[in-house]
């Protein structure tokens, strides 16, 4: 492999022109068009093009054969080591819940034979039920990502196996059963690059190369994407393999090299690439760029954290400087406990007679029966965030960052409310980030936390994705989707005892340590059914190796 310059890089390569590497190197990148929700009325629609435009500008209407309305903006971005411009425009003054037909400017691929169409955002306090699919660790599908060959060090069995759907796919065929995507971190694994030819996957690069390889593997993955994200909302949070180039170190054991931080060139360090292509509403929000924000859908209000960095109370953030990982990025604001404040102030002003639910996502866990804790668990990240749950009654967590699958019971500081999914005071907690990248998933502990309910990993899974469902304002749904067969291999209702003019939960049990799962547990296993009594209903749950996912 042809490292021999593998010192720091970032001055020279800094002083080519914008857009020098790889400028060539252009077949097949798309216009990669995606969206995100912007309250309730409006929608950011991005897209890349190779020049630079000094008017990006998207054509939309109410019909396909009527594109009526044009708004433009002056945003066309990009950065070192790019081979193309990010262009955003937000388009506003929107019908909640309404279909719209659009066609950007410039678009790279040949322009479509029709245009495409996205659907606004619930208005706050419509019950009507809605169901959103959930992502964590997603990684580039095929010759540079996840396929059905690997390099030396990958486990057979996380291979793909010929013709079998991968999870992009899967969130493609099943689009119609969600109404936008919610992605906590870990996108595209550019940063795996190396990883990858170290391991005899890709050909060996130099490093200066090698920023090439990095931008590959991200149009990949942006352009296997657009099969959805030109028609979901794709609402994205910051991971540790957003940060820079290398993911904090990577070692080449057989030449006995160890890579740093030290090779990543200016335009692939401090989330630059993520900073760039997304533009999440956290103007509207009260937040910071695309790592921290909030959005209110139907009968539902989303939170999306970051866990990578910015903790603050004097903690450092996992991809600091100084961090566990390496990565030594910047925090993104330079306010003190920016982050917790912000959290603070927007829980404390949810209407729950409007949003009764409060969903949050943050990339890292804390509750997980991992095999290896080390670099898996954030207990910062428990110290920061889980006092602020517990105080404005979050009703359900969500993480990824170890591959796999775990959902436990709602936990309150360590232990598991006995009350289970029977009206907890609890938060409950979920962690999947089976999605599937290049090397697969990870291994659960075979002595499993107390307050494990249900699991999958290396030796028992398939890839997969998170399907929540809001029946109500009372009944919420989490369901594991296989993305080789849409089945359900894991799923599971969570009940609140809520007033509905209110959202006030009333008679929840305290919580508290108990040996056995309380009565209402929805526990499910592959082959079985649970019928679980809640508040005098009864909700028949399925774990359906059995059953064919019914979307």
């Amino acid at each position: 492999m042809g490292f021999a310059t593998s010192k720091k890089l970032s001055a020279t390569l800094a002083a080519m022109p914008l857009l020098a590497l790889a400028a060539s190197d252009k077949t097949g990148i798309n216009s990669q068009v995606r969206l995100a929700y912007h309250g309730d009325n409006g929608m950011m629609v991005s897209w890349n093009t190779f020049q630079q435009l000094s008017k990006p500008t998207v054509h939309f209407g109410l019909s396909p054969d009527n594109l009526n309305e044009t708004v433009s903006s002056a945003i066309s971005v990009t950065y070192p080591t790019s081979l193309t411009y990010n262009n955003h425009v937000l388009l506003t003054g929107l019908t909640p819940d309404t279909t719209y037909y659009y066609s950007p400017s410039s678009l790279v691929d040949q322009a479509p034979s029709k245009p495409f169409n996205f659907t606004t955002s619930r208005v706050a306090g419509d019950n009507t039920p809605f169901s959103v699919a959930v992502v964590i660790d997603l990684g580039t599908m095929g010759a540079r990502g996840l396929t059905t060959s690997a390099g030396k060090g990958v486990d057979h069995g996380n291979i793909l196996a010929p013709g079998e759907t991968n999870t992009i796919q899967s969130l493609t065929k099943y689009q119609n059963e969600y109404e936008f995507i919610w992605h906590p971190g870990d996108i595209a694994y550019a940063d795996y690059w190396l990883k990858e030819e170290i391991q005899g996957f890709l050909p060996n690069t130099t490093i200066e190369e090698g920023a090439k390889v990095y931008e590959a593997i991200l149009n990949d993955y942006y352009d296997q994407m657009m099969a959805v994200t030109t028609t979901k909302p794709y609402m994205v949070g910051p991971g540790n393999h957003e940060a820079n180039c290398d993911n904090g170190g990577t070692t080449d054991k057989t030449r006995n090299i160890t890579y740093t931080s030290d090779i990543c060139v200016m335009g692939q360090t401090n989330f630059t690439g993520f900073k760039n292509h997304f533009r999440m509403p956290s103007d509207v929000s009260g937040g910071t760029g695309n790592f921290w924000y909030s959005f209110d859908s139907g009968m539902t209000h989303f939170i999306q954290l970051d866990t990578e960095t910015d903790l603050g109370h004097g903690l450092i953030g996992p991809d600091e400087v100084g961090g566990t990982e390496g990565i030594n990025a910047d925090p993104v604001n330079a306010t003190m406990n920016a982050q917790t404040k912000w959290l603070e102030a927007d829980l404390a002003a949810v209407d729950r007679a409007k949003t009764p639910w409060v969903i949050v996502a943050g990339h890292r866990p804390w509750y997980l029966s991992h095999k290896n804790t080390t670099g898996t668990i954030c207990w910062s990240c428990k110290d920061v965030f889980e006092p602020l749950f517990l105080k404005y009654s979050v009703d359900l967590v969500l993480s990824g960052h170890a591959h796999v699958y775990e959902r436990q019971a709602p936990i309150n500081n360590g232990v598991y409310d006995t009350a289970e999914l029977n009206n907890p005071k609890a938060p409950w907690y979920i962690t999947n980030g089976a999605a599937g990248h290049y090397d697969g998933l990870d291994a659960l502990s075979s002595d499993r936390k107390n307050y494990s309910r249900f699991g999958l990993d290396t030796y028992n899974a398939t890839y997969g994705w998170s399907k929540l469902t809001f029946h109500n304002c009372t009944h919420l749904t989490h369901d594991f989707v296989a993305s080789n067969n849409g089945s359900v291999l894991d799923t599971a209702t969570l009940f609140k005892n809520r007033n509905c003019s209110t959202g006030s939960v009333t008679g929840s049990k305290p919580s508290s340590t108990g040996g056995a799962t309380g009565a209402a547990s929805s526990t499910a296993f592959p082959g079985s059914a649970t019928a679980v009594t809640v508040s005098g209903s009864v909700w028949t749950i399925l774990a359906a190796a059995v059953a064919v996912f019914a979307l």
